[in-house]
């Protein structure tokens, strides 16, 4: 339990913090991955911090790391989206019942971090089809047509079901997703600051699926079909937008786009990509690059996907929220009133005064 001490102060120092400690490197993530990204809100507004395309923001081998040069290229990854804070009903629905009391209040930051599930599918696709494998949808008992052609590439008679690589990437993308919310985690302790890590706001209201206009959440477009037992979601216009339609016009193209972000200028398979090699352009340029019967393969069993489902992926979101990290100043006095010694770090103790010049009493 954490009460506010400062309710009218949103914990700014927190999001500097965040860009100068907790971004160095990204999160760990399956394969490498990387197919989230970082939306948070406090008092000032809504924001994302695109962390998905963010690439290598400081060249080492050229540039000196300091901890200024760092927070100014991660500020740079920062973008408003609104300049009030997140609307969300402290009342369920929205909201589980026991966290209406303390989620999203005044003076908060609260870090929503996303997972584009689409744009994991087709990973997992491509490092299937590297290995030999393909898929057969075992939903509907049959062979994803057309793939005989591509016989040089998978294995077609012992194919992969259909559920178990869009549960991969569900998992996987997951775990990405909770890291990233149990480093935050630490990140707060060290900082001295209150808060925790939990999953009690409905993620369909977060991402503007509740059916209520005047609970738009983060704004994302959605659909609805009588084949889904839920909405939806699939990105926001020109700010997170999955890989598949309708932002893209069809598989293919999200493939293609893929495999830019990954082979292309700034993707981290091109030789012209900042790292920590000596020979950088050998090491980034060793990677297989997708030739044309590769990406066929991957589109082909992905359109299936999405015209057998109506959706990509079919049996799991196309975007995805699991875990919420909320942040805020703690109430010392609570505490030593209710509670033993030891209940809070010293950097809970010193914080007020370490970050924001405040005199300790006593």
């Amino acid at each position: 339990m954490a009460f506010l001490d400062h309710p009218a102060r949103p914990v700014r120092a927190a999001r500097l913090e965040l860009f100068r400690r907790g971004r160095r490197a990204h999160v760990p993530s399956a394969a490498s991955f990387h197919t989230s990204g970082l939306f948070f809100t406090d008092d000032s507004g809504v924001y994302l911090f695109a962390t998905r395309d963010a690439g290598a923001l400081v060249d080492p081998a050229t540039e000196k790391l300091t901890p200024e040069l760092m927070v100014e290229r991660h500020r740079g990854r920062v973008r408003k989206l609104d300049g009030r804070r997140l609307y969300l009903p402290a009342e369920e629905p929205y909201v589980e019942g026991h966290n209406t009391w303390c989620v999203n209040v005044p003076g908060s930051l609260l870090v929503i971090p996303v997972a584009d599930i689409a744009q994991h599918l087709i990973a997992v696709l491509c490092f299937l089809v590297q290995n030999g494998y393909a898929l057969y949808d075992d939903v509907n008992r049959r062979e994803i047509p057309g793939l005989t052609g591509f016989s040089g590439l998978v294995d077609v008679d012992e194919p992969l079901p259909l559920t178990f690589a869009e549960q991969y990437a569900l998992t996987e993308a997951t775990a990405e997703l909770a890291t990233a919310c149990y480093a935050g985690v630490l990140l707060l302790q060290g900082m001295g600051l209150g808060g925790w890590m939990f999953d009690g706001i409905d993620r369909f209201t977060m991402l503007g699926a509740s059916g209520h206009p005047d609970v738009p959440g983060l704004g994302f477009r959605y659909d609805q079909d009588e084949r889904w037992p839920v909405p939806n979601p699939t990105g926001r216009e020109g700010v997170f937008e999955a890989y598949c339609p309708p932002h893209y016009p069809d598989m293919a193209a999200a493939v293609e786009a893929f495999a830019e972000r990954k082979f292309g200028p700034g993707g981290p398979f091109h030789p012209g990509t900042p790292g920590a090699w000596t020979d950088i352009p050998r090491v980034r340029g060793s990677a297989q690059i997708h030739d044309p019967a590769f990406k066929a393969c991957v589109a082909r069993q992905a359109q299936y996907v999405f015209d057998t489902f109506g959706k990509f992926p079919g049996t799991v979101p196309s975007v995805f929220i699991m875990n919420y990290v909320q942040a805020h100043h703690l109430d010392l006095d609570f505490y030593d009133r209710f509670f033993q010694p030891g209940a809070y770090l010293r950097t809970h103790a010193e914080h007020m005064q370490r970050w924001h010049g405040e005199q300790q009493e006593g």
